[in-house]
């Protein structure tokens, strides 16, 4: 990787598979310096392979992070500053979805999924925040449009985004007063690995569903029609590249006219009731 002070550096969570590796190839093809990390380097082929394709094999290097751990994120960010003495940018994308519903699932599932999207987050960003300050630098987290509009059976995925939505909104303009410049990148459905990384069983999960079965069903019939018009994973990093290079990125973006037209359908609906017949209708 080309380590002159004038390369911009990027750090990029979850890059192993889907808009992970679309934004690292992405960003390395605008200039940056790209540090893609992942939880379990021995998936780093197919970033690799991508790579090299598009030319720019010698602007990706790859460490190992583990968002749920500090000392892993601690490591990773020591390893970047040694090595190219600056950071300009992060982009928290690592993620966990899961479907399920709180009667029958408790609350494991809620607090590991809180974990990897939501404290996942808030470490990265913690521990990158004295070395952007230095640059003038930038946050981007991709949250999701379930960050914005709760979905059936995601409770414990949209509580999360919900979550990292509300603190990087918070967090922003506390941000901006020393220069650091903050973006949420909302997609909606993307046609990537993240359904198959969830390893669903989803005979099991009908099963122990009880007398939520027939809704689970129809949201599962009707999830598959949407991801089957679901956006590439290449298209879905063009607004987080875009976040990077914008001489003012928006504190917002959605990744698509689906995506924006169902987060505008939200914040249009004081009362709720939009969305919940929206919602709803996938449930019935």
């Amino acid at each position: 990787m080309d380590t002159a002070a004038a390369t911009p550096i990027v750090l990029i969570t979850g890059t192993s598979s889907g808009i992970g590796l679309a934004a690292a190839v992405a960003a390395a093809r605008a200039g940056y310096g790209v540090v893609a990390t992942m939880r379990d380097t021995a998936r780093a082929e197919a970033l690799r392979h991508a790579a090299v394709e598009a030319g720019v094999g010698e602007r990706i290097e790859i460490e190992r992070l583990d968002v749920t751990d500090p000392a892993s994120v601690a490591t990773c960010l020591e390893t970047v500053l040694a090595r190219h003495g600056r950071l300009d940018a992060v982009v928290n994308n690592a993620g966990a979805g899961y479907v399920g519903t709180i009667e029958q699932d408790g609350m494991a599932p809620v607090r590991s999924t809180m974990e990897v999207n939501f404290f996942g987050v808030v470490e990265v960003t913690r521990a990158a925040l004295p070395h952007l300050r230095a640059t003038g630098g930038r946050v981007i987290t991709v949250t999701s449009v379930g960050g914005v509009v709760g979905q059936p059976f995601n409770e414990a995925y949209c509580a999360a985004k919900f979550a990292v939505e509300g603190f990087m909104e918070a967090f922003a303009p506390v941000a901006a007063t020393v220069g650091v410049h903050v973006t949420v990148v909302e997609p909606g459905a993307v046609a990537s690995e993240f359904i198959g990384n969830q390893a669903i069983d989803l005979p099991a999960l009908l099963a122990a569903a009880g007398p939520y079965a027939p809704a689970l069903q129809a949201y599962v019939d009707r999830t598959m029609k949407a991801f089957g018009q679901a956006q590439t994973p290449e298209e879905a990093a063009e607004p987080i590249v875009a976040a990077l290079t914008a001489e003012r990125p928006p504190a917002r973006v959605q990744t698509s006219e689906r995506a924006r037209a169902f987060v505008g359908a939200k914040l249009a609906d004081l009362d709720g009731s939009a969305v919940q017949t929206m919602t709803g209708g996938w449930v019935a």
